[in-house]
C-alpha cells in the first residue's frame, strides 16, 4: 500500500519527496518537524499514539473501509477507492484545511510569480475539464493561443498530467476544490 501511494503521490505531486519506512520504530527517531504529512496505518496509529497525538493534525489513517471506528477528528484516506478519487480525497484533506499552510518545495502561494493572469485563467479552466476549443472559445482567444498558454504553463510548472496541474490549482489559490 504504501509503495502504491507513494508512486500515486510522486506522480501528481512531482516536486514533494515521499519518504517510506520498513517500520514505525524507524519513523518515530527521526528528527521532529521533518515531514509534512505522515500517511500511517490504523494499527500503528494505535500503537505509536504517544508519538503521533501530538502531530495529530498532520497525520491521515490509512484506511480501507470509510466506516473506520477512529475518533471523528482523525483524518483518513480509504485506500480501497479508485486512483481518481484517491485523488480527489487528498485534494479534499487540503482543502478541508488538515493541517498548516506549508510550502512543498515550490507549490504554495506563488503562481503569480510563476504564471501570467491569462495562463492562470487557462490552467482553471483545463481543471475543471474543459477542452482547448471550450476555453479558446470562453476566452475569446484562438486555440493556437491555447495550446501556447498549455505549453508554457507544462513548462514553467514542470508537470503536465491533470492530476498534478489540479493540484497546484487547488494548493495555489487558482480553483477551489469544490469547483472540480
Amino acid at each position: 500500500m504504501n509503495i502504491g501511494l507513494k508512486s500515486i503521490i510522486e506522480r501528481i505531486i512531482p516536486m514533494v519527496e515521499v519518504v517510506v519506512f520498513g517500520s514505525a520504530e524507524e519513523l518515530v527517531v527521526q528528527p521532529d518537524g521533518e515531514f509534512f504529512h505522515f500517511f500511517i496505518s490504523a494499527q500503528i496509529f494505535a500503537d505509536y499514539n504517544r508519538y503521533f497525538q501530538p502531530r495529530r493534525r498532520r497525520v491521515i489513517v490509512l484506511v480501507s473501509s470509510p466506516n473506520s471506528i477512529l475518533p471523528s477528528d482523525v483524518h483518513t484516506l480509504n485506500t480501497s477507492q479508485s486512483e481518481d478519487e484517491l485523488i480527489r480525497s487528498i485534494l479534499r484533506l487540503h482543502g478541508s484545511g488538515h493541517g498548516h499552510a506549508h510550502d512543498c518545495h515550490g507549490v504554495g502561494g506563488h503562481a503569480e510569480a510563476l504564471l501570467s493572469s491569462r495562463e492562470q485563467e487557462v490552467l482553471a479552466l483545463v481543471v475543471r475539464g474543459y477542452i482547448n476549443k471550450e476555453i479558446a472559445e470562453m476566452l475569446s482567444i484562438s486555440i493556437n493561443t491555447v495550446i501556447s498558454h498549455r505549453r508554457n504553463i507544462v513548462e514553467r510548472l514542470g508537470m503536465s498530467s491533470v492530476s498534478a496541474l489540479t493540484i497546484y490549482a487547488v494548493m495555489n489559490g487558482i480553483v477551489d476544490i469544490s469547483d472540480i
